[in-house]
């Protein structure tokens, strides 16, 4: 004979340990995630350049940058007219020059020298989040501490944020790449990166 409060029983302790489950397992996964980012931040913070490139403010003569800003310190003003962007420019990228403004890429060149200018900002409200707004063709400005740079767009591409290969450092050609965060506005991890492309076309 079918016993039904048996099955039912049997139904409620299945869903209780089930549910006591998914409750271990998201209690786990949020404390490892929570720990990694703190690793992760943590990492960017301890960030540092050699201290032959550390020498105070920036001084280029006759084409040639003779030394560099401080990590950390601000240098540059960046100016894109078309999505109303107007924010500072700091040399290095970790947490707390993101929370300030746009992170120059140690790693890159410098506005003038000739080769990638690497630059990225969060893609929050006030900061890059209107970079995909952009359009070929339109103007980007870098006021610097030792001249004014402009740059022309004429390419943007969103790419897997492990794709180094699409924001590389070369010395061949003027090129200053801006990227964010993608999606625009994303909760959690991105893994993608909406980049805009320049070329050099005054300084």
């Amino acid at each position: 004979m079918f016993n039904f409060k048996k099955l039912l029983g049997a139904t409620i302790k299945s869903l209780i340990v089930a549910f006591l489950f998914i409750m271990i397992f998201v209690f786990t996964y949020e404390k490892t995630v929570s720990a990694t980012f703190e690793t992760i931040i943590t990492a960017l913070d301890t960030i540092t350049v050699s201290d032959d490139k550390a020498q105070g403010d920036p001084i280029f003569e006759n084409g040639v940058l003779v030394n560099y800003p401080a990590f950390g310190s601000k240098y540059a003003q960046i100016k894109i007219e078309s999505i109303e962007l107007d924010m500072p420019v700091y040399y290095g990228a970790n947490y707390t020059i993101l929370k300030s403004g746009i992170a120059h890429d140690d790693r890159s060149f410098f506005p003038g020298q000739g080769g990638s200018v690497i630059m990225a900002g969060h893609n929050f409200s006030g900061y890059l989040d209107k970079l995909p707004n952009t359009n070929i063709g339109d103007k980007i400005i870098l006021d610097t501490n030792y001249g004014v740079f402009t740059y022309e767009i004429y390419e943007q591409k969103i790419v897997k944020e492990t794709a180094l290969d699409e924001v590389p450092v070369q010395s061949e050609k003027e090129i200053l790449m801006l990227y964010t965060c993608w999606p625009i506005h994303n909760i959690g991890h991105a893994y993608e990166r909406y980049v805009v492309y320049a070329n050099l076309v005054t300084e």
